[in-house]
């Protein structure tokens, strides 16, 4: 929305935009820094739900907290930008940040191929993890056209069973390494996967891809996932 200034505090997981990397760090995920959030005396605290929740009992105590929930679909991640942008009071950008992120999905939309390709997408949370029918990633695959081998599970995310994932032999896999790591090798990615798989249709075709940089991409449930993961998807797929 443009107002990277008004935002005085995060946690180390929040590094998008990239102006958000030189905030003050208040905590992680599950924790925080009471001396810290008093020093920038915030008018309001964002949080995600489900595994912050205890988290936001804690804040609430002290701060004025808004837990805003985590997406199952590309039309409540846009939804959720929005909400952030009318809580704090900034009506216009909000909605224009919401102008800019339909308008994208219209230009994908309109350019992508509908190639029906099965894709496996993981991603290291400190262990493989892969996601279901109540997550934006597979809504967000299914809008270019493909399917998310895991698409019909009733989760949002789920730890894959290797077997299940040899037996549904995707086309393309994803892999996005745990943020922030350096072990992003794709011989010894693709080995490890070969361990746990098999010769399966991805691994022989050699369709298999990692996510640029060292943060999160697809686990990123905001602007950018739109912005720039859907994108670098549908150049794979096309």
């Amino acid at each position: 929305m443009g107002l990277v200034n008004n935002i005085k505090g995060v946690s180390v997981y929040c590094v998008h935009p990239e102006d958000a990397r030189k905030k003050k760090i208040v905590g992680a995920y599950n924790s925080f820094k009471e001396k810290v959030i008093d020093e920038i005396n915030p008018d309001i605290i964002f949080t995600t739900t489900g595994y912050q929740l205890e988290l936001i009992k804690k804040l609430t105590e002290k701060y004025a907290v808004y837990p805003v929930r985590l997406p199952p679909k590309l039309s409540e991640l846009i939804a959720d930008c929005v909400e952030v942008g009318l809580v704090a009071g900034y009506e216009k950008e909000a909605r224009d940040l919401q102008s800019k992120l339909l308008n994208e999905l219209i230009k994908l939309q309109s350019n992508s191929i509908h190639s029906s390709k099965k894709i496996y997408i993981e991603i290291d949370l400190g262990g493989p993890v892969t996601f279901g029918a109540y997550s934006y990633i597979t809504d967000g695959i299914n809008f270019l056209g493909c399917k998310n081998i895991f698409e019909n599970i009733k989760a949002e995310w789920l730890t894959p069973d290797d077997k299940k994932v040899t037996e549904l032999n995707p086309d393309i896999i994803i892999y996005e390494p745990k943020m922030f790591s350096k072990n992003r090798n794709r011989e010894k990615i693709i080995e490890r996967l070969f361990q746990r798989f098999g010769n399966i249709k991805a691994l022989k075709e050699e369709q298999i891809y990692i996510t640029p940089g060292s943060y999160d991409f697809f686990a990123h449930h905001g602007p950018g996932f739109i912005l720039r993961a859907m994108n670098w998807l549908k150049d794979i797929i096309s």
